[in-house]
């Protein structure tokens, strides 16, 4: 039997998506708005900060010229480096001796600059990594690497979350943030030697031989394929409408500690694992635009759910949506890129992600700050929306709601109609 020259490469890929997502889980949600809230940012400046995870994907579009040689290894492993060096940072904006204004702009430059590097080798990494893995395997293939992110991520999240509410309890916050700058620093040398010790296939001297300019090109000519990635920018627009304002909704409105932020994390991964395999073995056997279908619907469902949740039912409610959440993000995630490779010929994989993750990211930050006048004016207002206590949340999920139900709808009818490429 012929031995299996990527298997331990696929093994590395696991433990990089690992590393990077508790990495990622630091620089997001209730962690940044711990920061945030400590530096006196507001609360849209600390959405339109989390969006920033959606607007580094509008960089990836660099890719095409940054990688053009075909080969991604050494590239993406010296600048995953400098994107971390730079996410660990921005813990230690609370030391700098500056102004206000001053410390803002360092945070900016630190976050924005680590999600413009990420986001540039996203697409060459993804390519490089996912064929490594055979075709009729990717669903259950992607469906583990998510399990032990979101495991570890579960256990990371728990401990950073208690010691952080300690450290915070002693009335030394900025220990906390000394904390997690070191955190950042471990996992970051832990996930560069997962790139280092992974194997890379060949680059194909047809990708070598294209310029830029044709290869981007290619890529917007296609009907086919923009239709895909539309899709995608449907969802990252119904997504951030509501969403990238959740992290202060939780802190603030809803007076949630860290703990349970934890345990809601712990929670999460409880529904989303089983999730991501049977969702993975389903696309598997019928297809990830199926799937996908699937998974919108349950965000709908979930968005609903989060219309409703106030401080009166936060706990109960935010769970309720949180978790069929999870459920939903189980497909949603790997069956927005694995439809490239379903409908992508292999040669242009790596540039059609790039385009995907350009218009996606940033359609998402513009998402972001287009409704967050209207959270001012709530916010400004006493929570009052024609005569009515509301919170702006509130109305931003009932708008991800109906923005999914047309997601569906499209689905359905457009992306469902168009034939496959497989290698």
């Amino acid at each position: 039997m012929k031995k299996d020259e990527y298997g331990f490469s696929r093994i590395c890929y696991i433990g990089e998506a690992t590393f990077e997502y508790f990495i990622s889980l630091m620089i997001t949600g209730a962690f940044l708005a711990k920061l945030t809230s400590h530096l006196g940012f507001s609360d849209s400046l600390t959405a339109i900060l989390s969006s920033f995870v959606a607007l580094g994907c509008s960089f990836q579009m660099f890719s095409i010229a940054f990688f053009r040689a075909g080969q991604a290894k050494r590239r993406v492993t010296f600048l995953h480096i400098l994107n971390q060096l730079l996410f660990m940072a921005i813990y230690l904006v609370p030391f700098f001796r500056l102004g206000k204004l001053a410390k803002t702009v360092a945070f900016i430059i630190f976050l924005l600059g680590g999600y413009f590097i990420s986001n540039v080798i996203f697409a060459p990494k993804t390519n490089w990594f996912m064929s490594l893995v055979p075709d009729k395997k990717r669903g259950i293939f992607t469906s583990v690497k998510e399990m032990v992110s979101l495991v570890g991520g579960f256990l990371f999240n728990f401990g950073m979350g208690t010691i952080i509410d300690r450290y915070e309890s002693e009335g030394n916050v900025r220990g906390a943030f000394v904390l997690c700058a070191i955190a950042i620093f471990v996992l970051m040398l832990l996930h560069t030697c997962t790139l280092v010790f992974s194997k890379e296939k060949p680059a194909e001297e047809s990708v070598q031989a294209v310029g830029i300019r044709e290869r981007f090109g290619n890529i917007i000519a296609d009907r086919d394929i923009i239709k895909v990635i539309s899709i995608s920018i449907f969802w990252t627009i119904s997504y951030h409408f509501s969403v990238s304002f959740f992290g202060t909704y939780q802190i603030k409105e809803l007076g949630f500690s860290m703990q349970f932020v934890a345990l809601l994390s712990l929670l999460y991964a409880v529904v989303r694992v089983p999730c991501s395999f049977l969702l993975g073995h389903y696309a598997d056997k019928h297809s990830f635009a199926k799937m996908l279908k699937i998974c919108y619907g349950l965000a709908a469902v979930s968005f609903l759910f989060a219309t409703f949740t106030v401080p009166g039912n936060g706990k109960v409610f935010y769970t309720v949506y949180y978790l069929i959440m999870a459920a939903a993000m189980g497909g949603i995630n790997s069956a927005e890129i694995n439809l490239i490779f379903d409908y992508v010929d292999a040669k242009s994989r790596s540039d059609a992600l790039a385009v995907k993750q350009t218009v996606y990211g940033l359609c998402g930050f513009l998402a972001t700050v287009a409704v967050t006048p209207f959270v001012d004016y709530i916010q400004n207002a006493g929570n009052q929306f024609f005569g009515m206590h509301v919170y702006a949340q509130q109305i931003l999920s009932a708008v991800s709601f109906v923005c999914t139900l047309l997601l569906i709808l499209y689905l359905d009818k457009i992306i469902l109609r168009i034939s496959t490429k497989k290698d």
